[in-house]
């Protein structure tokens, strides 16, 4: 009887151990607040010089030692005539200077992944041939068009943040990978470093689903245990695709994104997301990935609507145009 006393006290005080290593609230829900990064060499959708989900310990460590010798060469000072090495830092490579993509391969429940998505297997989005056409045309345009600041991605325009940063999904771009999470018991915001985007969330809000379109989306949020809930729909037209150096990818004409934010460890969020629509995928696809407590800073991101930035870029293609040039394409744009 005294044995099995103490089996029942060891179990209780063990969930007890277990439930007080979640911090909380004063309303006693999980705090998910903080400032936390998925600054990753892992991307959105699998490489295909991965053939499976996990990438060895071994292997991850061979590939992120030579990453990180590349970004070491690459930002060697520089003369930006012939491009030969000079003495000091007065013409230190500036565009490694200003990257931050992250130095490790992302790990996930243990396990260090090649791709977010882990669903479907392949780690690749099931898009069915409408929507991959549509993706292909619009990059096309981004990568060859200068007709008029309408045509550029967003982020470019510094209207929303590139790729997929602020989302949702939010996804790891080039550089300014941190987001600050502020709660409340009626909302969540997410302060997102790239272009300062601001998701607010309302928590136990019922949300008209036919309401306009926003640039983020119109988002909802409510709690099952200690999970947060977070769904979205209703994206504005000009962010359904998310051009990206690399990983550009779109979420459909009416997608409807289901984000899941759990805690996993006294510095780190499970972070889950599922993106529906039914013409534009052949079935839903599913990633997973983790946000780690960072104690570093968010930092302003100086880019505003009106950036010079793009009207240097116009002013460039008018002068193309001028002299006869065709401008070339030089990828994924921002």
């Amino acid at each position: 009887m005294r044995k099995a006393l103490l089996g029942v006290a060891m179990l209780v005080f063990g969930c007890g151990a277990a439930v007080a290593q979640t911090p909380r609230t004063p309303d006693g829900k999980p705090d998910l607040q903080g400032v936390w990064t998925n600054a990753s060499l892992t991307t959105l959708e699998r490489s295909p010089q991965f053939k499976t989900q996990t990438i060895p310990a071994d292997r991850a460590k061979q590939m992120e030692a030579a990453r990180a010798r590349m970004m070491v060469a690459s930002n060697a000072p520089t003369n930006p005539s012939d491009g030969a090495p000079t003495d000091g830092n007065a013409n230190a490579g500036y565009n490694t200077f200003w990257i931050d993509p992250g130095t490790q391969y992302g790990v996930v429940k243990g396990e260090t992944r090649s791709s977010w998505i882990v669903d479907p297997p392949d780690g690749r989005i099931p898009y069915s041939a409408a929507a991959k056409k549509h993706l292909d045309d619009r990059l096309a345009k981004v990568r060859g068009t200068w007709d008029g600041p309408e045509i550029r991605p967003q982020g470019e325009r510094c209207i929303v943040g590139f790729g997929s940063t602020a989302g949702p999904p939010m996804v790891n771009v080039l550089y300014n990978n941190h987001y600050q999470i502020v709660q409340t018991p009626t909302h969540v915001m997410i302060l997102v470093e790239m272009i300062h985007d601001a998701r607010i969330i309302p928590i136990g809000e019922k949300r008209d689903v036919n309401s306009f379109d926003q640039w983020l989306g119109n988002s909802a949020g409510w709690w099952e245990g200690d999970t947060l809930v977070v769904q979205t729909r209703n994206f504005h037209k000009d962010i359904r695709v998310r051009p990206n150096m690399g990983d550009s990818y779109y979420v459909g004409e009416n997608p409807i994104v289901t984000e899941r934010f759990s805690r996993a460890g006294p510095d780190a969020i499970h972070y889950e997301f599922t993106v529906e629509d039914k013409d534009a995928f052949t079935r839903p696809w599913r990633g997973e990935m983790t946000l780690s407590a960072s104690k570093e800073s968010i930092y302003e991101y100086a880019c505003h609507e009106g950036n010079h930035a793009l009207e240097g870029i116009l002013a460039g293609a008018r002068l193309d145009d001028r002299e006869g040039r065709v401008t070339e394409a030089v990828g994924d744009a921002e």
